[in-house]
C-alpha cells in the first residue's frame, strides 16, 4: 500500500439496545463482552455450537447497549440467528440490519478521537494498535480521511491476502474454526459458557488444531480450491483465496514446516500471514 492512503470495508451494523445486550451477546460470541465498559470495542467471532465460523464482528459498547459490526459473514443470517435465540425475558431490542463502512488508513494521523474512532486491539490490516473509523449510513467522512487517496478493490484484496484477514466464503465457512484462522486474540478462554466454548476449550487444552491459515506465493497464477501437496505427493492443504500469484491456504498441521508446497506441478512458497496469531496450547480455561 502507498505511504498515505485509506481503504474502506463495507460491513453490516446490528444495534442491540437494552440492559441485557452485553450479557446476551456474551453468550452468543467468543469474546468476554458482559463486563466490558462503555467505550470498549471488542473483536469477536460468531460461531456455531461446534465452533465453526459464521462471521467476524466488533462489539462496540455504549451506555445503553452495543453496536455489533459484522465485518465478514452473512449479516442477515447472523441477525436472524440472534433473533431466534432471543428470549422474551431478555431485555434486548434487536435493531434492523444497517449498511456501514469501516475505514482504515496508513501514513497519516487520521481523525481525532471520538465515538466513531474505534480501537479493537486486533490487526485488521493496519496493525493491532491501529484505529478504525466507523462511517454510518448517511454520515460524511472526516476531512482528514476524505483527503487521503483511496485504495482500489484490487489493492485492498492484495493487502488482505498478505495480512491473512479471513473472509467468506473461502476462509469463513463450516470447515474452519477461529484458531485455524489465526484469530486467537478474538477468543476468550476464561469467560465461561457460550456457544462453541466446549469445542474451543478442547482445541486449546489438547493442542487439537489440525490446520492453519498460510499465505502462499507462486510464479504462476493461483486458483482457489486447488489442492496442495508435498514433493512426495502427500496431501498438504488447499488454496482458499487467490489473486494472481498470491493467495491464502489452509495447510495441514503435519506440513506446516514446509517452506514450499506444490499446486499441481507448480511450486508455491508458504509463509505465515502478517496478522496471524498462533493457536493457544494448553490454555483451555474455565468452562
Amino acid at each position: 500500500m502507498s505511504a498515505a492512503s485509506r481503504w474502506g470495508w463495507p460491513i453490516s451494523l446490528i444495534r442491540l439496545e437494552g440492559p441485557d445486550s452485553r450479557r446476551f451477546l456474551h453468550g452468543q460470541s467468543s469474546q468476554a463482552i458482559e463486563l466490558a465498559e462503555p467505550g470498549c470495542c471488542l473483536a469477536t467471532c460468531l460461531i456455531s455450537p461446534t465452533a465453526r465460523m459464521r462471521g467476524l464482528a466488533l462489539a462496540c459498547i455504549d451506555a445503553s447497549g452495543l453496536d455489533l459490526l459484522v465485518l465478514s459473514g452473512d449479516g442477515a443470517g447472523i441477525r436472524n440467528q440472534l433473533d431466534r435465540v432471543l428470549f422474551p425475558a431478555d431485555k434486548v431490542r434487536l435493531g434492523p440490519l444497517q449498511p456501514a463502512v469501516l475505514w482504515q488508513w496508513i501514513g497519516a494521523d487520521g481523525p481525532a478521537p471520538g465515538p466513531n474512532r474505534l480501537l479493537p486491539g486486533v490487526d485488521l490490516g493496519s496493525g493491532s494498535e491501529a484505529a478504525l473509523w466507523l462511517q454510518r449510513s448517511g454520515e460524511e467522512l472526516p476531512a482528514s480521511l476524505s483527503a487521503l487517496p483511496e485504495q482500489s478493490a484490487e489493492q485492498i484484496e492484495a493487502h488482505r491476502l498478505r495480512c491473512g484477514i479471513p473472509a467468506a466464503p473461502g476462509e469463513l465457512n463450516d470447515d474452519t474454526n477461529p484458531f485455524e484462522l489465526g484469530l486467537a486474540a478474538w477468543v476468550s478462554l476464561n469467560k465461561g459458557c457460550y456457544v462453541g466454548q466446549e469445542t474451543l476449550a478442547k482445541l486449546a487444552t489438547y493442542d487439537g488444531v489440525k490446520q492453519q491459515l498460510r499465505h502462499c506465493q507462486s510464479a504462476a497464477p493461483l486458483t482457489a480450491g486447488t489442492s496442495l501437496t508435498t514433493s512426495a505427493g502427500e496431501r498438504a492443504g488447499v488454496i482458499t483465496s487467490a489473486q494472481g500469484q498470491q493467495g491464502l491456504a489452509l495447510v495441514r498441521r503435519s506440513q506446516l514446516d514446509q517452506a514450499t508446497l506444490l499446486a499441481g506441478e507448480q511450486p508455491v512458497e508458504i509463509t505465515m500471514p502478517l496478522a496471524f496469531v498462533a493457536p493457544p496450547v494448553g490454555a483451555g480455561g474455565q468452562g
